[in-house]
């Protein structure tokens, strides 16, 4: 692309509002048009014939600022029919609209955050419609150069705008990011049939048809693509998309692409804005009505945590936590199994001695002072809790059930499987794991990277 320019054009109008155009440019781009070529009659006279091609022309970019919509950009295609394209943001729009109507708002990219008054905002958005859009491209075709000349426009020749691309979204804020990101992992891996015809088809309120004569086009499946480490799943209706991800790590995103109006029966002039609208946020809704969990893994991140991490008093102490794999955590963990079957608890010496043996040390080598810490660490985080008037402990039912299913886990399960991906002879674990390492070998060497 060649800029023409880079620094504001237009400034400040005469109302003293802030727009105007911030860069121009120009890039030859291939594009449908129409050229004339000739033909002859059955005279052998020639005559001019008006024919659909595609040629590489120019095409000139104008990005500006404007007071109500904010950033977007025109695009015009300086070859017959002299095409071109308007990207507006609608969020920008709702933005601008909400700080002029006095809602506050946080905002962050595409999105709110946090809104004072939710039913105000939803108020203002539901005002954008078809005028708002037409009022924007009336308004910037007065001031900006294009095709038309005002000998055309005196002729009756005029822009009108159909709609090419819309996207429609839903975007619920999370109040524990981290927590987040697990629970939309969970939903990916519990949610990777929703491209098959029978749920696009509850999705999308429409008919699909996998075979018969008239099959529905397009390529039914479910795609998870990560970037970074961030994934996201997307589910496919023709020409039409839904995108779902964890936005910016605080919240989870519901995206409808709409390329094409026509696979909603809705034709594509502007006019026809509040009905596709109602397709993409509708679609939006029965996305997540129709995912489905088998379990809440934000939970169980956390319940896991809970052991895991230090906790802070309401004193404002910090207790350290019961670190998995930890040796000393993990023998306080055993300990509780055998003393949940004690019917008067145990004490600091009981506990001294059978950490002490679960160690491999002698009771003296443990200080009472040390088994003191750990039973702190145990009673802040709920597995155990002090009998009234008593120096003794009893272990609660939260804790017997942490302390078994961490043991067995450090005890058995790990300790197999690594067993089994370290033995000579071969195992069906360590075989499916160099199976994945060889795929993963010639996958890259497939693509070049190894180069």
């Amino acid at each position: 692309m060649v800029a023409f320019a880079r620094a504001p054009v237009g400034g400040v109008t005469a109302g003293g509002r802030e727009e105007g155009v911030l860069f121009v440019g120009r890039a030859q781009e291939k594009t449908r048009l129409f050229r004339t070529e000739k033909r002859h009659n059955s005279e052998g006279r020639s005559y001019p014939w008006i024919v659909r091609a595609t040629g590489l022309v120019n095409h000139f970019y104008f990005y500006a600022v404007d007071e109500d919509f904010g950033p977007f950009f025109l695009k015009f295609c300086s070859y017959f029919p002299y095409n071109a394209r308007l990207c507006p943001n609608g969020n920008e729009w709702a933005k601008r609209q909400a700080t002029k109507a006095g809602v506050a708002h946080v905002a962050m990219d595409n999105a709110f955050a946090a809104v004072d008054d939710v039913p105000a905002l939803q108020a203002i958005c539901d005002t954008l419609g078809p005028a708002q859009i037409d009022a924007l491209l009336r308004k910037w075709l007065a001031r900006l150069p294009h095709p038309f000349a005002p000998a055309d426009r005196a002729a009756g020749y005029r822009y009108d705008i159909s709609i090419r691309q819309a996207e429609f979204s839903l975007t619920q804020m999370l109040d524990k990011p981290v927590s987040g990101r697990v629970f939309f992992e969970q939903v990916i891996r519990d949610n990777l049939d929703l491209g098959r015809p029978d749920e696009v088809s509850l999705i999308f309120d429409r008919r699909v048809l996998a075979r018969g004569k008239r099959p529905t086009p397009g390529t039914f499946r479910t795609r998870v693509i990560t970037e970074g480490v961030t994934p996201s799943l997307h589910v496919y209706y023709k020409h039409s998309t839904i995108k779902q991800y964890h936005k910016e790590g605080r919240a989870l995103r519901t995206e409808t692409t709409i390329n094409d109006t026509g696979d909603f029966r809705i034709g594509r002039r502007l006019t026809n804005l509040p009905a596709l609208r109602e397709v993409g946020f509708s679609a939006n809704r029965r996305l997540l009505g129709v995912q489905r969990l088998s379990h809440d893994p934000a939970r169980g991140h956390h319940v896991f945590a809970g052991v895991n991490d230090p906790v802070i008093t309401d004193a404002g102490t910090r207790v350290a936590g019961l670190r998995f794999a930890d040796p000393r955590a993990h023998a306080l963990l055993s300990a509780l199994v055998v003393f949940r079957l004690l019917p008067d608890g145990f004490t600091n010496r009981d506990l001294r001695a059978l950490v002490a043996d679960l160690l491999g040390k002698e009771p003296d080598e443990l200080s009472a002072g040390q088994i003191t810490y750990d039973l702190r660490r145990l009673r802040f985080h709920g597995l155990i809790e002090r009998r009234p008037h008593s120096h003794r402990y009893r272990v609660t039912d939260t804790g017997l059930h942490h302390a078994l299913f961490l043991t067995r886990i450090y005890d058995r399960l790990l300790p197999t499987g690594m067993a089994r991906l370290n033995q000579p002879v071969p195992v069906h674990l360590r075989t499916a794991s160099h199976a994945y390492d060889a795929a993963i070998e010639d996958l890259i060497a497939q693509s070049g990277l190894a180069a």
